[in-house]
């Protein structure tokens, strides 16, 4: 569950021999340079409103589900999330970087798992790490390991949120949510919406997180932490996520 910006220069990243983690030879990738950097965000961090706004949406979900749904965290980073639910829930956490007690080192592109395994399932922040050419193919594989019936709830950086819309109006290029490297599958939430089609699902809801009106949305990040009340404000007032730079997608598989 890796995620759009870098961490800036106020309080420390955790050490990676924190809490929750294995030794470092269960690392790879920005884990092994940044240590379990999700369970003690930075306050500089300029994603740090919208990635708390994110999580308390997440758990409000899974907290309204019966005890001991079947549930995959795919790509869930240091597991943070599983490690929460892991005594109500039975859910199980994957992420190609990274291996703990509670989170199983594999792949997206081919889940070690049996078709139908799962209730319910999470995939955040982590299509846009993956290549065009791999979305798809990611997707398919939720898809597969889904119940029928069952739920995936998936966030998405939006490439086409409002900021960017309106620099592609006086630039003619949009922003990307990160460097391509970090971000090389970047898209704007309809083109996702197509992806999610394609791949079976239907949309059962949508929120937009943190609608990125020019000026504000520069005022917050200088100062992400002491300026949530603000970040958390624009989210009540305007929650399209067409606008947005993040959007949680609500997504079913159909019932058999």
């Amino acid at each position: 569950m890796t995620q759009p910006a870098h961490p800036g220069s106020g309080e420390s990243v955790p050490s990676p021999l924190q809490a929750g983690s294995g030794s470092l030879d269960d690392r790879s990738g920005e884990y092994a340079e940044r240590g379990d950097y999700h369970r003690a965000p930075d306050r500089a961090w300029d994603y740090l409103p919208t990635y708390l706004a994110k999580l308390a949406h997440v758990r409000r979900w899974l907290e309204a589900l019966p005890a001991s749904t079947r549930v995959l965290d795919a790509g869930c980073g240091e597991g943070v999330i599983v490690e929460e639910f892991a005594g109500r829930l039975a859910i199980q956490g994957i992420d190609p970087n990274y291996s703990s007690a509670h989170v199983q080192r594999a792949s997206l592109l081919e889940l070690p798992f049996e078709a139908g395994r799962f209730d319910r399932a999470l995939c955040l922040d982590v299509l846009e790490h993956l290549a065009y050419e791999d979305q798809p193919k990611a997707l398919a594989e939720l898809y597969r390991v889904l119940a029928p019936g069952g739920e995936l709830l998936v966030s998405v950086p939006n490439l086409a949120h409002l900021q960017s819309r309106v620099h592609f109006l006086l630039t003619g290029r949009l922003i990307r949510t990160a460097s391509e490297v970090k971000h090389p599958g970047d898209r704007p939430l309809a083109e996702y919406r197509r992806l999610f089609a394609r791949a079976g699902f239907v949309i059962a809801g949508e929120r937009g997180v943190f609608p990125t009106v020019p000026i504000i949305t520069a005022w917050i990040r200088r100062k992400p932490a002491d300026r949530a009340w603000m970040h958390t404000a624009l989210t009540r007032v305007l929650p399209w996520p067409s606008l947005s730079f993040l959007a949680i997608v609500r997504l079913t598989k159909k019932a058999a």
